[in-house]
């Protein structure tokens, strides 16, 4: 069992104690994000939101409505959609039913989900940590980066760079326009500097 799964068999089973749901809950994360065609959205960026998450998790005020999110929140992903994180909020309020999860909760555990969509400021502290992990990937050393934006490229294969370079420039520049792309102190400290470098070096590329 990898460690992953442990952490999500852990987490549903707090919900939940019919093993079979839960594995088969499981089965079904980890057949999403090792789909073909999945070069970023996949288990290891999964991995490197639990360890960026647990490094704050002290921080949070509902870790498991945090982690429901986590592992749902890229559930379903087509790199030609537009509403895949609705898609994939709309998943994850079912399965959260499915495992006796407060509906309350389950409310926030879909907001977190959407608000990674545009990774705008939220006035929930839970939700602007859990955007800021999900693009924490920008503030890695140059050649972690340059390997996530590759694998971006990669499932973004269907469109020329014709296409594809102008919407990738956009994105960047969306980044480097906001005020601060971290939101929280700890992010903010640690990552904001290195993710402009990088989105600039990106820039010059395309």
């Amino acid at each position: 069992m990898t460690n992953l799964q442990q952490t999500f068999t852990r987490l549903a089973e707090r919900y939940s104690n019919d093993s079979t749901l839960v594995t088969a809950l499981w089965e079904e994360i980890e057949t999403a994000y090792s789909a073909k065609g999945r070069f970023y959205h996949n288990l290891s960026h999964l991995e490197n939101l639990v360890f960026q998450l647990t490094e704050v998790s002290t921080q949070t005020e509902d870790w498991d409505t945090l982690l429901f999110s986590l592992f749902y929140h890229d559930i379903v992903y087509s790199a030609t959609a537009h509403d895949n994180e609705e898609k994939s909020a709309e998943l994850a309020a079912g399965r959260l039913k499915a495992l006796g999860f407060p509906e309350e909760r389950t409310a926030k555990c879909v907001t977190q989900i959407l608000a990674t969509k545009g990774h705008s400021v939220s006035e929930d502290t839970d939700t602007n940590l859990f955007t800021d992990a999900d693009l924490s990937i920008l503030g890695m050393e140059w050649p972690v980066y340059a390997a996530y934006f590759a694998h971006v490229r990669q499932e973004y294969a269907v469109y020329p760079d014709l296409l594809y370079n102008p919407g990738r420039r956009k994105v960047l520049k969306h980044f480097l326009s906001m005020e601060r792309i971290f939101k929280t102190p700890n992010f903010f400290e640690r990552l904001e500097q290195q993710a402009r470098r990088n989105l600039q070096e990106e820039l010059k590329l395309l």
